[in-house]
């Protein structure tokens, strides 16, 4: 993730006790160990981050998982680029000189 928190407001959108109670909460139950999985066991290596698994404004447990910042930083990539090219718009092809 080049940026962190640059240009970001989602920290602002986290709830008061993210910090207090949620985060550590979640990266106890899961054994400070990423739970990244992709086709295959779980990553294991030391997590000290939180994510979201689905609704980013779900801030349940049972919707947090532990990462370690590599993997974090693929998935919110993944979901970055998701979004952008979502937001895109493309015109239509224009049709070529010799077939109108």
């Amino acid at each position: 993730m080049s940026g962190g928190w640059a240009g970001s407001n989602r920290r602002s959108e986290l709830p008061p006790n993210w910090y207090t109670e949620l985060r550590p909460f979640v990266l106890q139950r899961d054994n400070y160990r990423c739970k990244w999985n992709e086709n295959g066991p779980a990553c294991g290596h030391p997590a000290n981050q939180v994510d979201h698994i689905g609704d980013p404004d779900d801030h349940r447990p049972e919707n947090l998982q532990a990462l370690c910042a590599h993997h974090h930083g693929i998935k919110t990539s993944r979901q970055g680029n998701a979004a952008r090219w979502a937001e895109t718009t493309r015109r239509p092809p224009e049709k070529h000189p010799g077939l109108i």
